[in-house]
């Protein structure tokens, strides 16, 4: 309980009457933090904070860590940037020892101010100082931090563009270097012969050639090995609703792991823009949804691996078995490991793919079409945003689509948005049916509906043709429909054998304790927000049957007892 004595402690409301300090005492909440437990993280609504006991550290989320660019002691105040400007926290603000202080909602502050205008002065003057400054927030914005890396590859090479979507999927900053391109100086000397490329340098001063994506995580500190040997939930993949079930295990107090191959953030970590996620009234990209789950997960305590897959999964004893050896035991398991990109059988895509041909597309290649024509084929959501993002950059993106109409596969908005881009173009009965160039993609065909074949440069081709589930390296014991998606719930029992009394549970596969979510799992609806829905209930399920086991084990403990 905050006591008037308290309030009147702190420089800004000693101004106050006793009367006043009172009355703000008790409308003010009495938090207590744990160290490295956030009081505000950053993008949380607007609040006025004020330190009674210990120290508040500010941080900033920078290249997927955290940086402390600020410290508030007992009589700070922190908070006051959002709540003058209406704003969400620029930065975050979290407990570097045992701590308490005084929260007011907008509302109790703004009664206080009115009636006592002198404190919305103070405010308004801390908030400027905060603002400006070299150490203000303007001064945080000024001094731009130096890349963690710099990467010297081709731009047609598929191992420089493999290596720099990993990159950026990992919220990495770089600088890419091009050999015989503007900008070579930023290497620092001789560039690497050819055979050496693609070739990193690290903030540290370390070179290496060719580098495999498990030792740039290593070089870069990401985690890539466990730190337990046994876990609640293992959640495999890290998309959606992966890292829906990585927040809420963790939060939950489920010793939880995630293992990814890549990056997090799964298909939906590439789309450009979604406007339709409930929330976000002006959208949100899926970039920015993933880094915020990313951060949230990890925050309360979640493992994610990076460059890691799963070899072997026993489902009698529920060990996992990892590339390289380790093997971790899981009480249960969650498989959320998504769909991959059809690929297209079609004459040249192969050769060319990592070339100019791209299955999907990632964030970071906008700046690689600056100026040239490109082509996208398909005509789901995914097309429409990327053909909405590559428009801010290209000259001109065409959408090659065997349908008559993109309404009966996209959403409207984004059907309404192409269709206000003057750059964008729309192909109806239009098909590709070869793709030509040398070192690089230089040029498609293109058969229309009475079959006539014409062909057009392009300098990138974006396939999003639907997509496959990536579950061949599962056990033959977990059950799949006949397209390779995994069974769950009501379908478990029609199609398999179930070995319990009970029900599966409506995410459980055909081995109990082993659930699935999202785009894996047979007829999941296609939206990010239902991904999202699943990986949080696959966490209440996974509780229930933990619950089932500890329950059995109890009462087979009775039964055995003399």
């Amino acid at each position: 309980m905050v006591t008037s004595r308290e309030v009147a402690g702190i420089e800004i409301f000693a101004l106050l009457s006793t009367e006043q300090q009172e009355r703000l005492a008790r409308s003010a909440a009495d938090v207590v933090l744990v160290p490295g437990e956030f009081a505000a993280s950053e993008g949380d609504d607007r609040a006025l904070f004020a330190v009674l006991e210990g120290r508040i550290e500010a941080v900033k989320a920078v290249d997927g860590g955290e940086r402390v660019v600020g410290e508030r002691l007992p009589g700070d105040v922190f908070g006051e940037v959002p709540i003058v400007l209406g704003a969400s926290f620029p930065v975050g603000f979290r407990a570097a020892e045992r701590s308490r202080v005084l929260r007011l909602t907008p509302t109790e502050y703004h009664l206080i101010a009115a009636e006592e205008p002198v404190v919305a002065k103070a405010v308004g003057a801390l908030a400027q100082l905060r603002m400006t400054g070299e150490r203000g927030l303007q001064g945080l914005a000024a001094v731009a931090s130096p890349p963690r890396a710099t990467v010297v590859g081709h731009r047609w090479d598929p191992d420089c563009t493999r290596l720099r979507q990993f990159l950026h999927g990992n919220r990495i900053s770089f600088s890419w270097v091009q050999p015989g391109a503007a900008g070579s100086e930023e290497w620092e000397g001789a560039l690497p012969p050819d055979a050496e490329l693609p070739a990193m340098r690290f903030a540290d001063g370390a070179i290496v050639a060719r580098p495999q994506l498990r030792r740039v995580a290593e070089l870069l500190g990401l985690d890539t090995a466990p730190g337990l040997a046994e876990y609640d939930t293992v959640v495999i993949g890290a998309g959606p609703a992966g890292l829906a079930a990585a927040v809420y295990g963790a939060s939950e107090g489920l010793r939880t792991l995630v293992v990814e191959r890549a990056a997090p953030g799964g298909q939906a970590g590439t789309s450009s823009r979604i406007e339709n996620y409930l929330g976000f009234p002006s959208g949100v990209s899926g970039d920015e949804l993933a880094s915020r789950a990313l951060q949230q997960a990890r925050r309360l305590g979640a493992e994610i691996l990076v460059t890691r897959t799963i070899t072997h999964l026993d489902t009698a004893t529920r060990e996992v078995h990892l590339d390289g050896g380790d093997v971790l035991r899981a009480r249960t398991i969650i498989l959320a490991c998504g769909v991959s990109w059809r690929r297209l059988a079609v004459d040249g895509f192969e050769r060319l793919a990592g070339k100019g041909v791209y299955y999907g597309a990632a964030r970071s290649e906008g700046p690689n079409v600056h100026g040239f024509d490109i082509h996208i084929v398909g005509a789901g959501n995914s097309a429409g945003q990327a053909a909405l993002f590559f428009s801010e950059h290209a000259r001109k993106v065409t959408i090659l689509y065997r349908g008559a109409t993109l309404t009966k596969s996209m959403s409207q908005y984004l059907v309404d948005q192409i269709a206000n881009r003057p750059n964008i173009a729309v192909v109806f009965g239009a098909e590709v049916v070869a793709a030509h160039g040398h070192e690089s993609l230089e040029a498609i065909d293109v058969s229309d509906a009475q079959g006539r074949t014409a062909r057009f440069e392009s300098g990138g081709l974006f396939i999003f043709i639907g997509a496959d589930a990536e579950t061949q390296w599962l056990p033959p014991e977990i059950a799949l429909d006949r397209r390779g998606y995994v069974l769950t719930g009501p379908d478990v029992s029609v199609a398999a054998a179930w070995p319990l009394e009970r029900d599966p549970y409506l995410l459980e596969t055909s081995i109990p304790g082993i659930f699935a979510c999202g785009d894996v799992r047979s007829g999941p609806v296609k939206r990010v927000a239902a991904a999202v829905g699943e990986g949080s209930m696959a966490i209440a399920f996974v509780h229930q049957y933990l619950a089932d086991v500890e329950k059995t084990a109890a009462t087979a403990a009775r039964v055995d007892a003399p």
